[in-house]
């Protein structure tokens, strides 16, 4: 596995230019639309388009001191964890009264509440000395979030160094078995709502422990936050899916002081811990008419029913989809990819 460190450099070399992107390797992966891959500084990509885009925000992206990032792996509890840190950051008007105009998440998916670093950066705009076009970032100055599935030697240095910006990171993952299961239903799906023919089970399975899934292979996606978070605990929250589901209301405080925006005592006392965990819950956003009837990215080649993004939500849900013979596989990879790290992603807890 490439080092963090070799990756940075290997990402900031201006060796790497665009027009030489159409060149990256390809291979047929676990991704939407099934689509083939592209390989990029040891990660799989979704087309080259996507590369060009994460190249420009590692040359040109400056995170600001206020800014916290969310960053996951696809299917670990993105969404989740989206709902989270929007509802504590913008606290002040969002409220789980269902008749509540105020509610954001009434309206549009925790997905939408979020810019997402890959997909909004770059925007062009001419305004340079010589009349060509820069990318900039479209910040809204009432929400510091910023989400993405960029790995963490793939980041702008901006955000990764714990010198250049101050700003904050939030990772969460989660059991490789539950990603691999919730991905593997995620694209089914998503093939299925384009009349495509969605990849066998055993296939996928297949390439995802080969690491060739969008944004993997899945264990380096982890170890490189898992890394970086120990040796900046104060810049990087590391979060598991799991601990969190078992003590959502301690963690979702955990995260409120983390990225600065911490209960009163005041708050505590009133429940709005309570409130916004229950506002939050894959119960109640999964129940929500905007996700049970509504589309995300309307009309363009990203369209998708927001009810994608809610399956089920469960802890060990991958005893219903693998065989023993697929778990121990998966299990055995885990422990061998992240052997000597101090981190245990599987979850065996009755």
């Amino acid at each position: 596995m490439e080092s963090t460190a070799d990756s940075k450099r290997n990402l900031s070399s201006h060796g790497d230019e665009e027009d030489n992107f159409q060149s990256l390797p390809t291979r047929q992966g676990l991704s939407a639309f099934n689509c083939d891959l592209v390989h990029y500084q040891g990660f799989w990509y979704l087309d080259t388009s996507m590369v060009a885009r994460i190249f420009s925000a590692r040359r040109h992206f400056q995170a600001q001191p206020s800014d916290i990032f969310i960053c996951s792996a696809p299917k670990t509890g993105t969404t989740w964890l989206k709902a989270l840190a929007f509802a504590i950051v913008s606290r002040t008007t969002v409220d789980d009264d269902d008749d509540s105009t105020a509610n954001p998440f009434l309206s549009k998916t925790p997905h939408e509440c979020l810019p997402i670093l890959e997909f909004t950066f770059p925007s062009m705009t001419p305004h340079d000395d010589n009349g060509s076009c820069l990318p900039f970032f479209n910040r809204d100055p009432k929400n510091p979030l910023i989400a993405t599935h960029l790995p963490f030697s793939s980041l702008p240095e901006s955000v990764s160094d714990s010198d250049s910006s101050g700003c904050k990171i939030v990772y969460i993952c989660r059991d490789p078995k539950d990603t691999f299961v919730s991905m593997y239903h995620f694209f089914a799906k998503l093939a299925a709502s384009r009349n495509m023919e969605p990849i066998p089970l055993d296939k996928a399975f297949e390439l995802f422990c080969n690491g060739e899934s969008s944004f993997g292979p899945y264990w380096d996606h982890v170890l490189g936050y898992w890394e970086a978070s120990l040796d900046q605990p104060d810049k990087i929250l590391f979060l598991k899916y799991e601990d969190m589901k078992e003590k959502t209301g301690f963690y979702a405080t955990k995260l409120a002081e983390f990225i600065g925006h911490g209960f009163s005592s005041e708050e505590e006392g009133n429940g709005v811990v309570e409130k916004i965990v229950r506002m939050c819950s894959f119960d109640c956003l999964s129940n929500l008419e905007v996700n049970k009837t509504g589309k995300i990215a309307e009309n363009t080649a990203w369209e998708m029913e927001n009810k994608l993004y809610f399956r089920k939500g469960n802890v060990k849900d991958w005893e219903n989809h693998l065989t023993p013979e697929m778990a121990a596989r998966m299990d055995l990879i885990t422990e061998q990819k992240l052997s000597g790290s101090g981190l245990t992603l599987t979850y065996s807890k009755k």
